[in-house]
């Protein structure tokens, strides 16, 4: 089977590389010349572990191809996928369905022969029916059938997520789309994977149910660490004890300041806007992205708070720009609430991240970018943790104290124990938890 893969953005480019492995062949298309010279060259536009050596490896076996002839791409494929960008507005938080609509029409305009045209983009209810039609409308001869098979890969761990999913959601209503999905997911099924099929809007419900509800756990811890702070509980003793109850799982209830990237932010805006459109409104969702809204003003405010109540003039290391680690994703990170509102309250920051920093340097141009954690917190009045990079996790104590002016840490990710700190010269101060003073 040929797979032609519209749109090589993070879905597109780690399905492609995926599906190539499998033994497809695969080619992605990209309207931007620039970015398909690149991955010709072997140069990823993303950061995610592993996807270079598996795009080197499949490009190397003639697998895997990358063009910017979407036509000729479409006429020679036995499925297309479409995987462009269907980012959210910002006014009420509705899917912009541009992209998606433009590829659709060129598809419709490429079938050569039966084809299955597949949304692989995070698209609203409805929108597989609604495609169809535009297709059959634009060429009533194409001989097609439409499948919805929304994405669950996160990223930092994309590969691992597409090679040994949970499950894999397919809509269809074509016995053909069917035998396609089938047949293109059957590596997976053979690893025992679900495949589970199901209707269009089912199938696109299904990824928006799974995004709000994770989201909503985050927005919970977070508000639960509120509290654990004011009453004098501990976060870590509370998640680790809801987890531990089967009904519940210990997945999402770590405290944090707030949800980012690229996925949860949009689905639940989405989400909320779907239940708004329909007359069904999502309290509960709506509630959610309040929290967390909050929750990044909440986080300034405990970090002035926590060194002396105002920060101007102020020396401050951040630690962690993206919005989660193993990825160079910024699109929403706390990171950027956080560090302009300090800044605009008279503060000098100094900043660190594996990876993110080339990405932030434009959303943060005022910052002084560090090759390491300790050159940040060279002279720093504190240092607050943001992203909870593993690098972090091992740093030498006493070095970074030795560094900075005044050994205050801000760790916003609770990535030390309390035990541990109470043996150091920090001041420590984490969310839903006491605090930590210097060892005597």
């Amino acid at each position: 089977m040929k797979i032609a893969m519209i749109g090589s953005g993070y879905v597109g480019l780690v399905s492609g590389a995926c599906f190539s492995e499998f033994g497809f062949s695969v080619t992605c298309v990209d309207l931007d010349g620039n970015k398909v010279a690149r991955l010709r060259a072997g140069d990823i536009p993303i950061y995610e572990p592993g996807l270079d050596q598996l795009v080197a490896t499949n490009m190397a076996q003639g697998r895997l191809s990358f063009t910017t002839d979407l036509k000729t791409t479409v006429a020679e494929a036995d499925v297309v996928f479409i995987a462009v960008g269907t980012p959210g507005r910002r006014d009420n938080g509705a899917v912009e369905m541009g992209y998606v609509d433009q590829a659709v029409k060129d598809i419709a305009q490429a079938i050569d022969g039966f084809t299955v045209v597949v949304t692989k983009s995070t698209v609203p209810v409805g929108t597989a029916r609604r495609l169809a039609a535009m297709i059959k409308e634009t060429n009533p001869a194409a001989d097609f059938a439409m499948a919805a098979n929304p994405e669950f890969l996160r990223e930092g761990s994309a590969i691992e997520d597409f090679m040994r999913p949970d499950r894999v959601i397919i809509g269809v209503e074509d016995e053909r789309a069917r035998n396609g999905m089938g047949q293109l997911y059957r590596p997976l099924s053979l690893r025992d994977a679900p495949v589970i099929f199901t209707s269009f809007e089912t199938a696109e419900l299904i990824k928006y149910a799974t995004n709000a509800f994770l989201a909503t756990r985050i927005s919970f811890i977070n508000e639960l660490s509120d509290l654990c702070e004011t009453v004098g509980a501990n976060i870590t003793e509370v998640a680790d004890a809801l987890g531990r109850d089967g009904r519940i799982g210990p997945k999402y209830l770590h405290t944090g300041p707030a949800y980012g990237g690229s996925c949860f932010p949009k689905d639940t805006r989405a989400l909320a806007a779907i239940g708004r459109e329909a007359g069904s409104v999502m309290q509960i969702i709506e509630a959610t992205i309040a929290v967390n809204e909050e929750r990044k003003q909440l986080m300034i405010d405990k970090i002035r708070t926590c060194l002396g109540g105002e920060v101007k003039g102020l020396k401050v290391a951040v630690l962690g720009i993206s919005f989660k680690p193993n990825t160079d994703d910024i699109r929403e990170a706390p990171a950027l609430s956080i560090i302009p509102a300090l800044q605009a309250e008279g503060a000098n920051i100094r900043a660190h991240d594996p990876v993110a920093m080339a990405a932030a340097n434009d959303a943060l141009p005022e910052v002084t970018w560090c090759e390491n954690p300790y050159d940040a917190a060279q002279d720093a009045d504190a240092v607050i943790i943001l992203t909870e990079w593993n690098v972090y996790r091992g740093l030498d104590l006493a070095r970074l104290a030795q560094n900075m002016q005044a050994p205050v840490m801000v760790d916003l990710r609770n990535i030390f124990t309390l035990e541990e700190m109470a043996g150091t010269p920090f001041h420590y101060h984490s969310l839903g938890r006491p605090k930590a003073g210097p060892a005597h």
